[in-house]
């Protein structure tokens, strides 16, 4: 008797991760969590440069001007609570230096036209497609930054505005990297603070936005676009509360797993998963405490993981620990 629903999927047999690909990951929280399992497993790499990201538009907002090169001014900032931030991007680059903010701010628009250039694969996460109107510029901002709430007005995204959104997204990045493979995926992350059923509407118009995009492609010539279903895994194969974090809300580490697991089946290179067990076997090696540090055993043990790690950087020269 088989007591869970298990989600289909296809494995893919061109365009697979290896330790060769480089990746971008852009978006919501859920997209840190797999972010970090890349970065664990040392892939080549970039998660967020912006800060996390929840809807479409500021995701389209900050592609765009990476890809365009256009970079930012005294005149994209605001001052709030004695720092200045930006509208379009997460409170990580916020600072109490307006010129820290730009260089920062510029510095991620210069690497992510890098990466994008450079990339082999780009994940785009979605998490909501509630989003923050500013009422003096009628722009949709990344992050409010606290500022009070009467400045903005909040409106839910049609599932047009959503694939317009998208749609810009893969265009501006093909502008650049027309060979990329670009993966859509929408969080398992319930945004619960915009209502139940908010959020069900949230969901349901990235998810159908994105499926629009997905089947204008299949009938194009950009046909390397692609959907990973960890919302559909979360809601069917995780159907139970303990495999959430205390608030209930987000998914836990028992979650992730099985979440990165089931993208791993078909989304990764069989030929990267001995590679994928080494690096496993350094990282919990460095990881180890010894009960004596002096000791002959440990010396031996530091020498091998040395060994292991020197026999890695050989082949790859970007995995550095």
């Amino acid at each position: 008797m088989n007591f869970q629903t298990t989600i289909p999927l296809k494995e893919q047999i061109d365009n697979r991760i290896d330790y060769h690909s480089s990746l971008l990951l852009l978006g919501s929280c859920f997209v840190e969590n797999i972010g970090e399992k890349f970065s664990y497993y040392k892939f080549k790499s970039l998660q967020n440069p912006f800060g996390i990201l929840f809807n479409p538009v500021s995701v389209e907002t900050l592609v765009r001007r990476a890809v365009q090169e256009d970079l930012y001014s005294d005149n994209d900032l605001i001052f709030q609570n004695e720092r200045w931030h930006c509208f379009d991007a997460h409170s990580n680059l916020s600072d109490s230096s307006k010129q820290e903010v730009i260089t920062a701010l510029n510095s991620a628009i210069n690497l992510t036209h890098k990466c994008i250039t450079n990339a082999t694969h780009i994940i785009v996460t979605l998490g909501t497609a509630w989003v923050y109107r500013n009422k003096e510029t009628q722009a949709i901002v990344a992050n409010c930054h606290k500022v009070p709430q009467r400045n903005f007005d909040k409106v839910l995204l049609s599932v047009d505005e959503v694939y317009q959104s998208i749609k810009g997204v893969v265009e501006e990045i093909h502008r650049i990297n027309p060979n990329v493979t670009i993966m859509f995926t929408v969080s398992p992350v319930r945004h619960i603070k915009d209502g139940f059923i908010e959020n069900t509407q949230s969901k349901a118009h990235l998810i159908s936005g994105i499926h629009q995009l997905l089947g204008e492609s299949k009938s194009s010539k950009h046909d390397a676009l692609y959907y990973f279903p960890s919302f559909e895994i979360m809601m069917d194969e995780l159907r139970d509360y303990r495999f959430y974090t205390e608030d209930m809300l987000h998914p836990n580490k028992v979650a992730i797993q099985h979440i990165w697991e089931r993208f791993c089946r078909v989304w990764v290179s069989k030929y990267a998963l001995p590679t994928m067990g080494l690096v496993d076997d350094i990282q919990k090696g460095l990881r180890h405490k010894p009960f004596n540090p002096n000791s002959e055993a440990h010396k031996v043990f530091l020498e091998r993981l040395e060994s292991k790690k020197k026999l890695l950087q050989s082949e790859f020269e970007h995995i550095k620990f």
